[in-house]
């Protein structure tokens, strides 16, 4: 599989998920085209991808899929409105990830409280790391 398509398929969950409250708001679509730019995907294709079915592509690394996470998270707190249907959404996608599921409550509970729910990478892998022990 090439980059693109791996970039593709990471954006897509991302934009899924954005809509798991059943809108697109607007600050969580800016937050998505940041995301698109980071991964070189132009403004055309990024918002081509709206209409497109997310694909089942896994991702095999262990760090990557935390990142992925982490991205959803953000996207999660991005809108500052905490959805139930966005916390069960994120939950299940972590276990589907093959993410611990006591770590990845932790960092949402960390995120929560944090200002503007960015926490530290160290912060965020220490997490992961103690509850793989």
């Amino acid at each position: 599989m090439n980059m693109y398509e791996e970039k593709k398929s990471l954006l897509l969950e991302m934009i899924a998920f954005s809509t798991v409250d059943g809108h697109l708001h607007k600050k969580e679509y800016e937050f998505l085209f940041l995301i698109a730019n980071q991964l070189n995907i132009e403004k055309g294709g990024f918002n081509d991808l709206f209409h497109q079915e997310l694909p089942k592509l896994p991702i095999k690394n262990e760090f990557q899929r935390i990142q992925q996470f982490y991205r959803l998270a953000l996207l999660m707190h991005i809108d500052g409105i905490l959805h139930a249907k966005e916390a069960e959404a994120i939950k299940q996608i972590a276990i589907r990830m093959g993410l611990n599921p006591e770590a990845t409550k932790r960092v949402l509970i960390k995120m929560e409280k944090a200002p503007k729910a960015i926490i530290s990478s160290d912060v965020l892998l220490n997490i992961f790391r103690e509850e793989r022990n």
